[in-house]
């Protein structure tokens, strides 16, 4: 059954809108001082860079303090629907790209478009600006990109890079059958990564129609033609929880259990975290000559990958609107930028990009980069994401379902939700 939370809190969000709280940055309150709430997301974003926000903004606004509370992708929409609509709302958030539709739309954020030159203009990744704004106006601004490349060992893989997706199918299947046991991690819920198979076969996600409804694309033959290659992955490269998630992916590669892994181009840092983190990795065993590349195309060169990455926004119910866009200044500067960029993070900013380190990685997420795609602009997109029917669709694939008959039943649930 489709959830309704995440809608029926939007719709709260909306109203608050409708009564005057989702004015400009300007004049939202006078504080001289406050406790500015910063909530940032999983861990992507390094401790350089965290602490680098809360003393440049204390030292520049005395007084005030600034608090970052991280947040989980996990619920992540419900959370932020019911936050931002009552009297406890943080200032700045950090929002997927795949969820700033949703928010946007309904007047969840601070109206930001003349801040445009002022916070990076045409230097910021424009499809994320794009991602942020909502009938002409930006109400969320870029904050990082990655786009997802695979990563591999030579201590596991010791073959040519696969130059075809079908070439990378069949290298997975061979390393499972050698004994790998998974030649290609893919758990049954990690729906990013099926995104590739959809698009390069020529389907699609969902598409707005000439009458403003949307067609969601899955049952397309294009579409079909994908999740069949990626049940083949389920089935014949990959011993991965049909019913699982991407979460610490890094803990079956650390085992020597993985061939190739499909991340966002940051993810070698959990691979390279030391062994004693509270998160640990394997900087000394199979991270430590870790190495990655493009996800390669159905007819060469580098797939149609989902680009991820985070925007970030002040909050419309924010008490303190004026410090809470001094935040956000200073989280879109050069100098916390390139802390980012320096972690391998896609900066918001072109002038940033020069602090990415000089490594395969990197050079295989650049490569990814150009060819990488959003999720649909809907409105509504986040409630797909958070009714988890995508996730629920792949997992019975997984299991062996027939892809037609799942695909079809998904692109009515889909078609329900954005349309509603």
């Amino acid at each position: 059954m489709m959830r309704k939370t995440g809608i029926v809190a939007l719709g709260a969000i909306a109203a608050l809108a409708l009564a005057g709280c989702s004015g400009s940055a300007e004049g939202a309150s006078d504080d001289a001082s406050a406790e500015i709430r910063v909530w940032l997301v999983g861990t992507d974003t390094p401790d350089e860079a965290r602490s680098y926000l809360k003393e440049t903004f204390e030292e520049e606004n005395p007084g005030s303090t600034l608090v970052i509370e991280e947040q989980q992708w996990n619920g992540l929409v419900d959370k932020y629907t019911t936050a931002l609509s009552g009297s406890d709302s943080p200032d700045v958030v950090e929002i997927g790209n795949t969820q700033a539709a949703a928010f946007t739309s309904a007047g969840a954020f601070t109206d930001l478009t003349d801040k445009y030159d002022e916070l990076g203009g045409d230097s910021l990744l424009q499809g994320f600006v794009e991602a942020g704004t909502y009938e002409d106006k930006i109400y969320a601004y870029p904050y990082y990109s990655g786009a997802r490349v695979v990563f591999y060992t030579p201590q596991i893989f010791g073959g040519e890079v696969p130059t075809t997706l079908d070439e990378y199918v069949d290298a997975g299947i061979a390393m499972k059958e050698a004994g790998t046991a998974s030649g290609i991690y893919a758990p049954g819920k990690d729906w990013y990564n099926v995104l590739p198979f959809v698009w390069e076969n020529g389907g699609y996600v969902a598409e707005q129609q000439d009458d403003g409804t949307w067609k969601a694309g899955f049952s397309s033959d294009g579409g079909v033609a994908g999740l069949e290659q990626m049940q083949s992955i389920y089935t014949s490269a990959t011993s991965a929880p049909k019913d699982g998630d991407e979460t610490n992916a890094q803990v079956p590669f650390c085992e020597g259990d993985v061939g190739f892994l499909s991340a966002p181009s940051w993810f070698q840092w959990s691979l390279k975290a030391e062994a004693d983190a509270d998160t640990p990795g394997c900087p000394d065993t199979y991270g430590k000559d870790v190495t990655a590349f493009a996800l390669p195309g159905k007819d060469g060169g580098a797939a149609a990958a989902f680009a991820g990455g985070s925007n970030i926004a002040v909050a419309a119910t924010s008490a303190h609107r004026d410090l809470a866009y001094k935040a956000l200044q200073i989280m879109l500067s050069p100098d916390y930028q390139e802390l980012l960029a320096a972690k391998g993070l896609i900066p918001a900013t072109s002038e940033a990009a020069d602090a990415l380190p000089d490594d395969e990685v990197t050079a295989a997420a650049a490569a990814a980069a150009e060819n990488a795609r959003l999720t649909p602009a809907a409105p509504k997109w986040a409630d797909v994401e958070a009714s988890e029917v995508i996730k629920n669709a792949l997992v019975k694939i997984a299991q062996g379902g027939d892809v037609t008959t799942i695909a079809t039943n998904l692109d009515a649930e889909i078609e329900e939700i954005l349309n509603s």
